[in-house]
């Protein structure tokens, strides 16, 4: 029975985020088009004449209807031809697959670093409300957000790499050729990325546990004699996991967004610094590619989190 409802929640939101997907196609595509510039100019190149501005426009099909542009756009983009730089004529799905895993691999070790420090202290946070740990907890969250990853970046970048040596101070190395000097490089990315997740899993963790811990069943569970250690692990992390979960989705998008910046600071060649220098160069149908695949990878994460939500709390499949 679970896993029927499981299996209609699933159909439900993939019917739910086909309109939210084609949206996000019309919307990308769209944004291209309010990009100052023509880009039959810029490929033209310096004082070209208006027939040559002409011939290219035609052979873009810029000279089409703007709804007959994005279908001819979207059918392509179906079959997995997101175009090709303008610069380097090199297809845009190609450049991604080349770069995304160097950002991928920063993300997930930044996302498992805030999760093994900010659990932890937002556990020890709420077994002691408005102690010492609690507020050195506390402080140490505020200090988190607060911090520009840009300029903690710099400041690690300072210490470990110019200063001590321990580090790499920019690039990175491919996973499959050589995994610890891949990891090796990766090490301070991440903990610039990683400083805004712990804090802010450390502060909603505290919140969410210690509003379950000071509930009425739980002081029932503690007459019934029940050890405090059962009473964290199988009723009060059990009832935040939903929003831990929530917590883990929204910070992956951000760190996936974040990755622009510190991809500049540390001179990664991820799927962030190609979309900045794109942008810088005008290439417009890579920036439309990357743009498009970020957002097929939120929505695709977002199904995600919504199924898990059925397995570690089934009530929400049968809602």
């Amino acid at each position: 029975m679970l896993a029927l409802d499981r299996w209609k929640l699933i159909g439900w939101r993939l019917l739910q985020f086909v309109p939210v997907i084609v949206m996000a196609t019309f919307i990308v595509f769209g944004l291209m088009q309010l990009v100052p510039g023509d880009i039959a100019v810029t490929l033209a190149g310096e004082n070209p004449s208006a027939a040559r501005i002409a011939e290219l426009r035609g052979l873009l099909g810029l000279d089409r209807p703007l709804l007959a542009q994005y279908g001819n756009w979207l059918w392509d983009t179906l079959h997995f031809d997101l175009g090709k730089s303008m610069l380097s004529g090199e297809p845009v799905l190609q450049s991604i697959l080349k770069r995304f895993p160097t950002t991928l691999q920063i993300v997930v070790f930044a996302l498992s670093l805030s999760l093994l420090i900010g659990v932890p202290m937002g556990i020890l946070a709420a077994l002691k409300p408005n102690s010492r740990v609690d507020a050195f907890v506390t402080s140490v969250a505020s200090l988190g957000v607060a911090l520009p990853n840009f300029w903690l970046a710099m400041l690690l970048v300072s210490t470990f790499a110019l200063t001590l040596g321990w580090l790499p101070a920019t690039g990175a190395v491919d996973f499959l050729k050589d995994p610890m000097a891949s990891l090796k490089s990766a090490v301070l990315p991440a903990c610039a990325l990683a400083a805004g997740g712990v804090a802010e899993i450390a502060r909603q963790l505290r919140g969410s546990l210690v509003e379950v811990l000071s509930s009425q069943f739980v002081r029932t569970l503690h007459a019934k004699g029940l050890p405090p250690s059962a009473i964290l692990w199988r009723h009060g992390l059990k009832n935040v996991s939903v929003n831990l979960l929530t917590v883990i989705g929204l910070m992956f998008n951000r760190l996936l967004g974040a990755t622009v910046v510190i991809e500049a600071v540390f001179a990664i060649p991820g799927v962030g610094s190609m979309v900045v220098a794109s942008a810088i160069q005008k290439d417009f149908p890579v920036i439309q590619g990357v743009v498009l695949a970020m957002v097929l990878i939120v929505i695709s994460l977002n199904l995600l989190i919504d199924v898990l939500y059925t397995v570690v709390d089934p009530r929400v499949g049968r809602a």
